[in-house]
Order: C-alpha cells, then sequence, then structure tokens
C-alpha cells in the first residue's frame, strides 16, 4: 500500500535544541499508526511540521507519494490533513458553530450558511455520538466535551489524513472506546489515522503499526501485532520500567483532612456536591474515583481555596478553613497555599501555569513570598538555584529556564508544576489527574514522588480518571458520582468492576 505520508531525513532545531534529527519513516494510507515517545522526544514537532506549523530545516515530507512543502496550516487543510491538538485551539467566548465555520465562513451569506452548517454538525454529531451542542459556547464545556469539539471541527472538514494529539488525556473510558469507534471507522473508509500518546494500552488496542521516537530521533517502527507494552516501553525509555514501586508499610498518621456535610449550589441551584463526608491522614494518598464531571473537579477547587461551598465544615490540622463568611474566593487560594495545602490543577494551562512566562518564572508561581528580600524584592539568585534544581531534578526538557513554558512539551510542562508544588513542602497536596499527557517514564518518577512525599508523612488527595494510577498509588479509594460519594475501599479490595458499579451510581457500598 501506497504512503499517506513519509519523512524523509526530517531535522528541525530550535536555536540550541535539536527537536528533530534526520527523521525517517512511512505511514500506511488507511491505516492507523502510533507515535510514541517521551515528552519531548520531537513527537508533536515532527506532526507540527505536518500540519504546516512548522517548516522543516532539512528533508523531504511525501503526501501520497508527492512531495509537498506545506508553509501553513491551511495550505494543510487543502491537502486534506487535519489536527487535534493536545492542548486545544478554540475561542472559548465563542460557540462551538462558530469555532468550527472560523476561517470558512462562506462569504456575505452568514445567516443561510451558519444554518446549514448547524445541520451538518447535528447530523455529525448524531452519526458519531459525540454529544455536542453546535450552540454552546466553548467556556461552558468540560475539557472532555471541547475536546469532542475538536474532533467535530476535523470530521467536518473531511480530513484524509487525521493526526491526534494526545486525544484521550482528558477522556474517560467510555468516550476513549466511543473515540476509537469513529477512529476505525474512518480506517473503514480509507482515512489514515496518525495518533500521538503516551497510553500503551491504547497503542495495542487501536494502531495497525507504531514508530517510537526518543531525543528527536526514530529508535524503530514495528508492527503492533508483533510487540508489547513492555518492549515499547523499554524502546521509549531505554531501560526497563518498575511497575511496582516501593512503599513503606500503611501506617497513617494524625488527622490533616477532615471535611464534614460539604455541599455546593451553582447559580442555576443545581447541585454539584451533597452531604460530602471525609477524612485524609497525614502519610496516606486517598484517591477520588469517578468519571469527569461527577464532583471531583468542584471538590478541588474548594479545597484549594479557588470556589467556596455553600455550606459544610473543613478543618486542616484541627483549624477550620478561613472562608466561612465569604461570597467569593478572592485570596483564598494564596492564604490556603500558606497553611500548607499545595495544588496540582488538572487543567495545568488554565489554573497552573502562564503560558507566556519563563519556566523560571513559572517555577515559584504562588510562591514569591518565599523569594523576598528587604524592601520585598524578590532574590532572583535564590530563584535562579530553586528552578535549576527543580529543573535537574525532574528532569525537565530542554533544561532552560529561560524557555517560554507554552514550548514546553505537556508532560515537561507538567514536571515543572509537579516539582513546584512538592518543593512548597505542604502538609496537604491536592493532586489532579497528575500524568496527563506524561509518558510512561516519567509517570514511574511521579509515582515515585509521590510515594515518598506519602512516606514522608504528607498528606495527599489524588484525582486521576486512570484506574490502573489509583491502584498504584491509593491507600484509600472513595468513588464519586453525581456529586455523591458512593463508596469507599481499601486498596487491597480493588476491584474494577465494583469500582465501575459505583461510578456509575449503581451500587451503594
Amino acid at each position: 500500500m501506497q504512503p499517506a505520508v513519509e519523512f524523509q531525513n526530517i531535522s528541525k532545531r530550535f536555536g540550541a535544541v535539536q527537536a528533530n534529527r534526520d527523521v525517517s519513516f512511512s505511514i500506511a494510507g488507511g491505516s492507523i499508526h502510533g507515535v510514541i515517545g517521551e515528552n519531548g522526544a520531537g513527537k508533536s514537532t515532527l506532526m507540527s511540521i505536518l500540519y504546516g506549523y512548522y517548516q522543516a530545516d532539512e528533508g523531504n515530507l511525501l503526501i501520497n507519494g508527492k512531495a509537498e512543502k506545506i508553509h501553513n496550516s491551511h495550505e494543510a487543510i487543502v491537502l486534506g490533513i487535519g489536527m487535534v491538538h493536545q492542548h486545544f485551539m478554540l475561542v472559548e467566548n465563542m460557540t462551538v458553530l462558530d469555532n468550527v465555520m472560523l476561517g470558512g465562513e462562506g462569504g456575505f451569506r452568514l445567516n443561510a450558511n451558519r444554518k446549514k452548517v448547524e445541520a451538518e454538525l447535528r447530523e455529525i454529531c448524531q452519526r458519531y455520538s459525540l454529544d455536542v451542542d453546535p450552540l454552546d459556547k466553548i467556556e461552558d464545556l468540560s475539557v472532555g466535551v471541547q475536546q469532542r469539539v475538536e474532533i467535530l471541527k476535523q470530521i467536518y472538514r473531511s480530513a484524509n489524513i487525521l493526526i491526534l494529539d494526545e486525544p484521550t488525556a482528558v477522556l474517560t473510558v467510555q468516550e476513549t472506546q466511543s473515540l476509537f469507534d469513529v477512529l476505525r471507522l474512518f480506517k473503514e473508509q480509507g482515512k489514515t489515522i496518525i495518533l500521538i500518546t503516551h497510553k500503551l494500552q491504547e497503542i495495542l488496542d487501536i494502531t495497525d503499526e507504531v514508530t517510537v521516537m526518543r531525543a528527536g530521533t526514530v529508535v524503530g517502527s514495528v508492527h503492533t501485532r508483533d510487540t508489547s507494552k513492555e518492549q515499547l516501553a523499554e524502546m521509549m525509555v531505554g531501560r526497563p520500567i518498575e511497575t511496582q514501586l516501593p512503599r513503606a508499610p500503611y501506617n497513617p498518621g494524625k488527622v490533616v483532612l477532615d471535611v464534614q456535610n460539604l455541599n455546593l449550589i451553582n447559580s442555576q441551584q443545581v447541585s454539584l456536591l451533597k452531604d460530602i463526608n471525609f477524612q485524609i491522614r497525614a502519610g496516606e494518598i486517598v484517591a477520588l474515583a469517578g468519571v469527569s464531571g461527577n464532583g471531583q473537579s468542584e471538590l478541588l477547587e474548594i479545597l484549594s481555596g479557588m470556589r467556596v461551598p455553600g455550606s459544610g465544615q473543613i478543618t486542616l490540622d484541627g483549624a477550620a478553613l478561613p472562608y466561612q463568611g465569604k461570597k467569593d474566593a478572592d485570596g483564598l487560594p494564596a492564604r490556603y497555599r500558606e497553611l500548607g495545602i499545595a495544588h496540582v490543577a488538572e487543567d495545568r494551562l488554565r489554573h497552573a501555569v502562564v503560558k507566556n512566562f519563563s519556566v523560571l518564572m513559572n517555577s515559584f508561581l504562588g510562591y514569591q513570598n518565599k523569594f523576598r528580600k528587604a524592601f520585598g524584592l524578590l532574590d532572583k539568585k535564590a530563584i535562579a538555584e530553586h528552578c535549576d534544581k527543580m529543573i535537574r531534578d525532574f528532569d525537565v526538557r530542554p533544561a532552560d529556564p529561560a524557555l517560554r513554558i507554552a514550548l514546553l512539551s505537556g508532560g515537561n510542562q507538567q514536571k515543572v508544576v509537579m516539582a513546584r508544588e512538592m518543593a512548597a513542602s505542604p502538609k496537604l497536596i491536592l493532586v489532579g489527574q497528575p500524568t496527563r499527557g506524561v509518558d510512561i517514564g516519567t509517570i514511574e518518577s511521579l509515582h515515585a514522588r509521590l510515594l515518598a512525599l506519602r512516606d514522608a508523612g504528607v498528606a495527599i488527595l489524588l484525582v486521576s480518571v486512570e484506574l490502573e494510577e489509583v491502584r498504584a498509588l491509593a491507600d484509600r479509594i472513595l468513588v464519586m458520582s453525581g456529586g455523591c460519594i458512593t463508596g469507599e475501599l481499601k486498596v487491597e479490595e480493588f476491584d474494577a468492576t465494583k469500582i465501575g458499579l459505583l461510578m456509575g451510581g449503581l451500587h451503594k457500598h
């Protein structure tokens, strides 16, 4: 079968950073081809060259056997190439419909064209079970629904070569399976799919062939049927991956966080949290498991000071958190950090980093007061030493403190956030989706660090949609559904079927 895409000796450099070096491989037409590698391996840069965001310094790019110079995304779209980015390319104060039409409004008959496009989008959503309303505003949609909007855009544009960069990072198991059903249908129609993911089981489940990259080069390409997760992991990282990490025996100390009868009602009088009760002790990891959108995010926002609850009592080390009597959360996150609560936000680009700030500036964001000298001036030398240590300890790539954090891969951005929050020596750390968009080697490292914090007596609340991550880290598991805690299990009682029932609100423990 003629390759749909062929990379011939592609190289790309950004200043001192060699993102791609002499990359060569081909992607068969009508296939699903996986591209995997550690964060910073050059996968996204390579796909950005294919989509016209960047131009290669050296090498050739062939589309359906013909050499092409793709100068921008418009030229890529004309060639039938579509891309769903890891970080969404959506205008948040516009509707789904407007985002799809943006750049292709269709002349002066805008209203008539809007109705036509809206009808087409509704038909596509029904056909592929995407569950998106074209008239909803992006800012009102969950992260998972925004992901579906990005996929909807590409279906509407009739892409024949579809690039998906970490498409399932924000999807539930059920949504992932629905997406894979769509991708299999695309394949049956002769379309070519390029899947960038860190989830090796997904590679085995959906792809025909997989190319492994490391440090900007191709390690090798293999037929998926001829490989295994262990072999792929070792190709990615260059060493065997440790799946059973060492941890001290479960020996929790005093109660650090006590949540009693917590409730939250939104402005539409919808109950988002209902009678939430739980405790976390020093030296234990309590995991919140559940399908996204069942109250976990709102609970993290309250505990980090981003939102004020409707009612209930929260104490940290026996003292009530200072939200009582406040109508909004102004100033609370900073106060909570001072009290010893660190927070790794679920959506790092919205709530954990400032994209246009450097790695250095993001390395102490929220903890500025710890680096002040006389007269309130910042201690630049201490900040630089702090940042350099974070970069070394967490292997942030590229190791350039002056680089804008938006230019780092998602996994390396996550390393910066995790390093910053862990360096604050917290009593309690709230960790939302810690390994979203993170490669398997970094997952191993971040898990080991969380377990080390737990062994050092820190109380940890983990929110993750990855049940394997919950099993690997948690001492106790709380399951949420519909804003309620529907059950609690010890990790030795882990049962995916039982947890699934609790997640669906179908079983009371």
